[in-house]
């Protein structure tokens, strides 16, 4: 038996099950997106402040496991501590990197366009302008789908809705393919307040609507992270034909990828890079109209979803990283900017009961092993 010697003196032993089935071919009822993150180097500074230096094999290795799943992968993301430690210069380098294992394997990949190579601090729409088209330039030229990420220097800079709606419109009329608009919420970024022009989340919307009502065709859809899984809907059945709704709401994604009598939303979610083999089997379920069967394996994911990504939820990326150190997907657990602080002890005790009661502990006694040392460490 693998056990788990959890801090306070509680033992948790693992439950030893047969392993997920990789799929034979992504999923074709649902366009599925995993956020991933990145594998820091372990003997490298990496420390708050200090740019961000990657365990390049290990980085790319998991977006093989990714791929190997069945899903796309979204590059640069939130996920891989975009504006928490990963630098523009290690992000320009990871988006190329992984741009050419996805064009090796035949992999989906889309990935992210910030303004986060200007320095912290004001900037004018100018520069901000600039940085976009810059980062959008070398997305394309990586040969990836473009994600127009939310900005910080935009939410400080912009004065109303007019000034987003110049920036995007140009942003659209620069790329040659279609982007992904990207919406994130305050809970996952609170510099992000007033984003679209309006705290309002309604006028906000409205905002959002315009800009993809004008170009329906240079937007291949959008994805909302705010989690409110009403606005989603409402948003989703207003989006004109062909333009889709990418769900990132990590807390209610089994129902909303499910979807009702009028649409569904698809998927762009950091929880799936960690559930990924359930993930995979719950969406072969739907692909058979199996959907008990697909709501039986999601229904235990959700509980750690929202552990992972409780508030603090922007510290969400130090839970990825630590079931994935668990899981064997790398063999330490380290992060750049020092993340690997961002959450406490009882946090990651939690964690490992609900990895392993939704099944995601492929190799429950180097889960233990792993555990049982950090436990050592940290709580005596």
């Amino acid at each position: 038996m693998a056990t788990v010697n959890l801090p306070g003196g509680r033992k948790l032993v693992l439950t030893d099950r047969t392993a997920w089935a990789k799929p034979v071919k992504p999923a074709e009822s649902r366009i599925a997106y995993a956020a991933a993150h990145v594998v820091a180097d372990p003997l490298a500074e990496n420390s708050p402040g200090a740019p961000a230096v990657l365990d390049w094999e290990s980085t790319l290795d998991f977006r093989r496991h990714l791929w190997a799943h069945g899903f796309g992968v979204a590059e640069a993301m939130d996920t891989a501590q975009r504006g928490m430690g990963l630098d523009y210069t290690a992000t320009r380098e990871l988006i190329r990197r992984s741009a050419a294992e996805a064009a090796a394997c035949g992999g989906r990949i889309v990935a992210g366009v910030a303004t986060d190579q200007l320095p912290v601090g004001p900037a004018s729409l100018d520069q901000v302008h600039a940085a976009y088209g810059s980062q959008l330039a070398d997305v394309l030229h990586a040969g990836a789908t473009p994600v127009l990420m939310c900005s910080r220097h935009l939410a400080a800079a912009a004065r109303d809705a007019d000034d987003y709606l110049h920036i995007y419109r140009d942003l659209l009329d620069t790329s040659d393919k279609p982007v992904v608009l990207h919406w994130l919420g305050t809970a996952f970024d609170p510099a992000l307040e007033g984003y679209w022009g309006s705290s309002d989340v309604e006028k906000a919307t409205e905002t959002v609507l315009e800009l993809i009502n004008a170009n329906p065709a240079k937007v291949d859809g959008i994805k909302i992270s705010l989690l409110d899984a009403d606005h989603e809907i409402r948003l989703r059945r207003r989006l004109p034909a062909g333009v889709r709704l990418y769900t990132g709401d990590d807390f209610n994604y089994p129902t909303l990828i499910r979807g009702d009598e009028q649409g569904y939303s698809d998927a762009l979610l950091g929880i799936f890079a960690a559930i990924a083999p359930a993930a995979a089997a719950a969406l072969a379920a739907l692909d058979r109209g199996d959907l008990d069967e697909y709501d039986r394996i999601l229904a235990p994911t959700v509980p750690l979803s929202r552990h992972i990504f409780k508030a603090p939820t922007f510290y969400y990326k130090t839970g990825i990283v630590f079931l994935a150190w668990l899981a064997g997907h790398q063999n330490h657990f380290t992060m750049v900017g020092g993340l690997q602080s961002g959450r406490s002890v009882p946090h990651f005790a939690k964690l490992i009961e609900l990895a392993d009661a939704a099944g995601l502990l492929p190799d429950p006694s180097l889960a233990a092993y792993r555990a049982n040392r950090f436990f050592e460490v940290t709580a005596g």
